[in-house]
């Protein structure tokens, strides 16, 4: 077992902590969820944003059901065998989408080894039918990886979706230690070359906190960049249960903020940098502002 999972619990600091949602809207986002049948990264990996998202009547789905055939240390998402697609899913998306006001949304999936294509077929019916339900609607979209599989990867590209997402998740370091196996790391900077080249708007991810040193931080920026990532989130890893890879150091708002600056200066478009930020955390502003900066 790696020392990261058997290490002693540090002190959640202050600064992580949230408060309990009070706002009618988050209960009417959960109801209309529920009502709909449908799963959100929201509620399956634990957001320490659920509360100001729902409250502000966004989320961000997840498709392909809510069970993912990996089993990576830091993800609280359910693991195991999972069922047959639901060929609804695209469409009940789209309603809930549609009643929620949406106009940029964000789907993310859990992985389906299972499936011949990974799902990248039902990624494309979820676009499309949002396409047809709301007028105008954008699109953001955090893929698996395929296994690497470049038809998957057009699959989903040729809905024109305005970003794609694929994150790295850590430094290539510290793959084997959240139970990835160390060439996944490259594999997923393969999908985001390919992404780039074939003309997307590409964004990825980073959670710190697991035992990573400055200098695998920056070397990630690096490789982001040799393959012109736009794109960067930054946040602090919260250990869902104590099942999970503990964390090892817990950042300060401080540190988030000088990261952001050097991962600027790396040339990333826009970077959103803090404890609580995740990787679909306020998307369409940073959307948004990154095209604001190119007209």
């Amino acid at each position: 077992m790696h020392t990261s999972l058997k290490s002693k619990n540090i002190k959640k600091p202050s600064w992580l902590k949230v408060k309990f949602p009070t706002d009618p809207n988050y209960f009417n986002v959960s109801s209309l969820l529920k009502k709909k049948n449908l799963h959100t990264i929201c509620e399956s990996a634990r957001c320490p944003n659920i509360g100001e998202c729902w409250s502000q009547k966004t989320a961000t789905f997840l498709i392909l059901g809510d069970t993912c055939t990996r089993n990576c240390a830091f993800c609280s998402v359910k693991k195991g065998i999972p069922l047959p697609l639901d060929p609804d899913e695209p469409y009940r998306v789209a309603e809930a989408a549609s009643l929620m006001g949406l106009r940029y949304v964000v789907i993310t999936s859990v992985t389906r080894d299972d499936l011949s294509d990974g799902g990248a077929s039902h990624f494309y019916e979820t676009i499309n039918a949002i396409r047809k339900k709301i007028l105008r609607a954008r699109v953001e979209v955090l893929i698996p990886d395929f296994k690497g599989k470049k038809e998957c990867l057009m699959t989903v590209i040729n809905t024109k979706p305005e970003v794609l997402n694929h994150n790295l998740e850590v430094p290539e370091t510290l793959y084997s230690m959240i139970n990835r196996p160390k060439e996944n790391y490259r594999r997923s900077l393969k999908i985001l070359k390919k992404a780039k080249e074939m003309g997307s708007v590409t964004k990825s991810g980073l959670m710190i906190g697991l035992g990573e040193r400055k200098e695998d931080i920056l070397q990630t920026f690096s490789d982001l960049r040799n393959i012109h990532c736009d794109l960067l989130t930054i946040g602090q890893y919260l250990q869902p249960t104590r099942h999970h890879a503990r964390v090892r150091k817990y950042y300060s708002p401080v540190e988030f903020e000088q990261l952001r600056l050097i991962a600027l200066d790396f040339g990333f478009e826009k970077v959103e940098s803090g404890p609580l930020v995740r990787s679909s955390f306020r998307a369409n502003m940073m959307y948004d502002s990154y095209i604001q900066n190119k007209t």
